[in-house]
């Protein structure tokens, strides 16, 4: 029998996600789990990716030292591996002024570990940072993962090129964040990754792919490529950011707030 997955609403996952959050230098303005738990094909053995945003204090940000814009850490808590990434709110905010779709998904994600008003804030300028250009991020990315499928064909490459793929496609059609696999297979009719679904969720982050149904999943990836342009060709988003701004006041206002505060 497959082992289960890690449960995030569990006492001790809870404990050990805050006591990882806690153990951060910088006030955070959010955190949220993204990877395989917001793609919804977590194995036993998927590690739990934290991702968020951090404030710098003023000083460091304006003196002669290096700036920790990024803050990467690994760390096992309740015999879970948590990796961490945060950013500085400066840089996520150019991030989501260059078409990230990894830093709208992160904002956007429903698994939160923490929140607070700034996030929401944030979460309403970003959808001004959406534009139909957002189509090339997730192409670029499917792309790569092609090419890793192709050198080593593993069943979790295949589903983060499908998981890309209709990310992109939904957020062409919507505006919305989408990044669960599951859901949007739900309205894409595609039952054959619901099956790959079931292999990597009851299996392991290293679980092959059969040689004969590389094929099948080149041929998948060229039609949902193409269907992801022409979505994009026909999309209601506008052709360029209208947030540059806001979100400069934004990083001020919250900077300063914080600063005053320390």
């Amino acid at each position: 029998m497959a082992e289960m997955t890690i449960d995030l609403e569990s006492p001790e996952v809870r404990a050990a996600l805050e006591e990882e959050i806690g153990a951060q230098p910088h006030p955070l303005l959010f955190a949220t789990i993204s990877g395989a738990h917001l793609y919804g094909f977590p194995s036993a053995d998927s590690d739990i990716d934290i991702r968020g945003v951090h404030v710098l204090p003023l000083r460091e940000v304006i003196g002669l030292g290096q700036n920790r814009d990024t803050i990467e850490a690994q760390a096992t808590r309740a015999g879970i591996l948590l990796e961490t990434v945060t950013h500085d709110v400066k840089k996520f905010a150019l991030l989501l002024l260059k078409r990230n779709g990894y830093v709208l998904e992160q904002l956007f994600s429903p698994l939160i570990v923490r929140t607070s008003p700034e996030h929401s804030e944030l979460k309403q300028i970003a959808r001004a940072c959406i534009t139909r250009d957002h189509y090339l991020h997730y192409l670029g990315f499917a792309d790569n993962q092609l090419k890793l499928l192709q050198k080593k064909p593993a069943v979790k490459q295949v589903l983060y090129i499908y998981r890309v793929l209709l990310t992109g496609i939904h957020l062409m059609r919507t505006g919305e964040v989408e990044a669960n696999l599951q859901r949007l297979v739900a309205v894409a009719a595609l039952p054959h990754v619901l099956e790959l679904v079931e292999r990597k969720v009851g299996g392991s982050e290293l679980l092959a792919l059969r040689p004969d149904e590389l094929p099948f999943h080149e041929r998948q990836y060229a039609n949902l490529a193409a269907r992801l342009r022409e979505e994009a060709a026909a999309s209601a988003l506008p052709e360029s950011h209208s947030a540059k701004d806001a979100l400069s006041d934004f990083v001020v206002r919250v900077r300063m707030s914080l600063d005053e505060s320390r």
